[in-house]
């Protein structure tokens, strides 16, 4: 199997990967395909001129469902992922062709629809890997796609799509609805929503979505009132460890990214109004993370001093996607809460937890240095 991949889990520097040792299901590679599709994918190189097109389901109807993966195991992921082949076909992303306007009913459908795709030669065997989108397995380009059974569009989700709406605001309608943010991001990359309607590539419509759910969150967010004892929750999932403390007071968010094993620590900040700059030393996690914390506010109903600590340990040896940030920090906020009266004695209680020495956070972050009623 060929691998390639040329970015660490942080998405920060570039680093040789190593897939892990897998057992690859038994795929045979043909120069068709028929079956279910459940998503869609659209390149970036060569913007605005990009490869698009939908995916092909070979194995488990999970392959393209990442809210289902927490708990699987690594290899696992991977050979799952083996089993969906990406189709891809050089479009503008303007273009108005038929292909384009299939994979956005593909997209819109609330469950995989059947499809025909012919491909000009049979699927490499090769995988990608990305710090931002879930490892991408065979590809071929395709000649000819044919949807074979009607889309089952949900008559809402048809509705806000086909409004002149922003995209921020369309999509958030879509969440207030319900739509798994995967599927959202899955419409945003077709092209399906915004007022100036064109295709989205893939790795920008991850952290767009996360974006824009969490800043329309964030509004009602810094109306609610603050919680009133500083909270630790907590996840462990693919060698990535995350402690997520919550303390008194008006929203702010701050986000550390580690690997204990070389010492690196960097740091993203956003103060009570938020930021215009894109998170850069961090890219999608930063904003995966923030929006499964907004998530959980908004459903708590409370707003808080926030900070997340991730430590990626040296078994994450290829990335496999923000999904995993996301859906970490989510089970961490399903947790049973543990509740100090101090922030020094949550603390304590994280440094117990993290391989970094908590000191080393403490004297990079914009959070932690300030001072208040609840530190002592």
């Amino acid at each position: 199997m060929k691998v390639r991949s040329n970015m660490c889990p942080c998405g920060g520097y570039h680093a040789p990967w190593r897939c892990p040792k897998i057992t690859l299901p038994p795929v045979e590679m043909k120069e068709n395909f028929s079956g279910p599709s459940s998503g869609i994918f659209v390149g970036r190189l060569g913007y605005p001129n990009v490869f698009a097109g939908p995916l092909g389901m070979l194995g488990s109807g999970l392959a393209d469902s990442p809210g289902s993966w927490f708990g699987m195991r690594y290899s696992d992921i991977i050979a799952m992922r083996f089993s969906v082949i990406r189709s891809k076909d050089r479009q503008s992303v303007r273009s108005r062709e038929k292909l384009v306007s299939d994979m956005q009913e593909l997209s819109l459908a609330k469950a995989p629809t059947d499809v025909e795709m012919l491909f000009r030669k049979k699927p490499s065997r090769k995988m990608t890997f990305s710090p931002v989108s879930q490892p991408m397995g065979p590809s071929a380009e395709l000649k000819r796609l044919t949807i074979t059974e009607n889309p089952k569009i949900n008559a809402k989700v048809e509705r806000i799509a086909g409004d002149d709406l922003k995209a921020a605001q369309a999509s958030s309608m879509l969440y207030g609805e319900g739509i798994d943010v995967y599927q959202i991001t899955n419409i945003l990359s077709s092209g399906a929503l915004g007022t100036d309607k064109k295709m989205v590539p893939t790795r920008w419509s991850i952290t767009g979505t996360d974006d824009m759910l969490a800043k329309g969150m964030m509004k009602e967010i810094r109306q609610f009132r603050p919680i009133s004892d500083c909270m630790v929750f907590s996840s462990a999932f693919l060698h990535n460890q995350f402690e997520i403390l919550l303390m008194p007071g008006s929203w702010e968010y701050e986000n550390f990214e580690s690997s204990p094993d070389t010492g690196l620590i960097v740091e993203e900040y956003e103060p009570f109004h938020g930021r215009k700059a894109y998170a850069e030393k961090e890219g999608g996690g930063y904003y995966a993370a923030r929006f499964a914390v907004c998530e959980a506010l908004h459903r708590m109903r409370r707003q808080a001093r926030v900070v997340v600590f991730r430590e990626i340990g040296s078994g994450y040896s290829v990335p496999l996607g923000v999904w995993q940030v996301r859906e970490n920090v989510r089970n961490a906020m399903r947790q049973k809460t543990a509740r100090f009266s101090t922030r020094n004695e949550a603390l304590d209680y994280i440094g117990r937890r993290l391989r970094i020495p908590i000191h080393e956070y403490m004297r990079r972050s914009a959070v932690l240095q300030q001072r208040s009623l609840t530190d002592f």
